[in-house]
């Protein structure tokens, strides 16, 4: 669950207590060169303070720094480890086709019900965690996650079905999740135009009134001529 970072940041990077900042004012020097700090929790300060990297030792797929802290000077050792990766079996869900796909992200990150994430060119809504017996809960590291479920939210696909006398046509369209729909209004549908009877959305049919599209299930139209009383 990998967020692209916009182009104004300050923190680059945190592996194990390890920031590493960058200073966004310092992209724009005309040397090119990015103001980089390295910053850590200083057992000492009992903070976050900026070190300096004395000596980088290899272990495994990380390494060891030998840090100080430019505040305190205490010398001390920082180990960086890589994070390992997770799948997390997922139900994706766009409109009413449901797909399973499997999500990547750390094994220690968090995942809360509500959060938001990109895959495969969509925004998703992760709506459902379940870890182990299949208990739901609210958030969970990515490691202790057994399944999730998701919906999109970047678009909605509404279901239509359009009645004109005995001879009814089923249909769909795609729209921001916000756009509202409103009885009574027109709707071109297919170079046609329709009138809406009835919003249907999951808590009943509705004869009068308006609803976004992330709320509805079906909208029932008739010929545009139509009228009720």
């Amino acid at each position: 669950m990998r967020a692209a970072l916009g182009s104004n940041y300050s923190i680059i990077a945190y592996v194990d207590g390890f920031k590493r900042v960058v200073h966004s004012g310092a992209l724009v020097q005309p040397d090119d060169q990015t103001d980089v700090a390295d910053v850590a929790i200083c057992p000492n300060c009992s903070g976050l303070a900026e070190h300096e990297v004395l000596r980088r030792t290899p272990r495994g797929p990380g390494e060891d720094l030998l840090a100080k802290c430019m505040d305190c000077g205490v010398v001390h050792t920082i180990e960086l480890r890589p994070t390992k990766g997770v799948g997390i079996t997922a139900t994706l869900s766009d409109g009413q086709l449901s797909t399973s796909d499997v999500i990547e992200a750390d094994e220690d990150e968090v995942i809360s019900v509500g959060d938001l994430f990109k895959h495969d060119e969509a925004d998703w809504e992760v709506t459902r965690i379940d870890g182990g017996a299949s208990r739901p809960f609210d958030r969970l590291p990515a490691g202790e996650i057994r399944a999730l479920w998701a919906v999109r939210k970047d678009k909605a696909v509404v279901r239509l079905t359009m009645t004109e006398g005995e001879d009814s046509v089923a249909s769909s369209i795609e729209c921001e999740p916000d756009r509202v729909f409103s009885c009574g209004k027109i709707l071109d549908v297919d170079g046609r135009r329709w009138r809406i009877r009835a919003l249907h959305t999951g808590r009943g049919r509705t004869l009068s009134g308006s609803r976004a599209a992330s709320e509805l299930r079906r909208i029932y139209l008739h010929p545009a001529e139509k009228r009720w009383n």
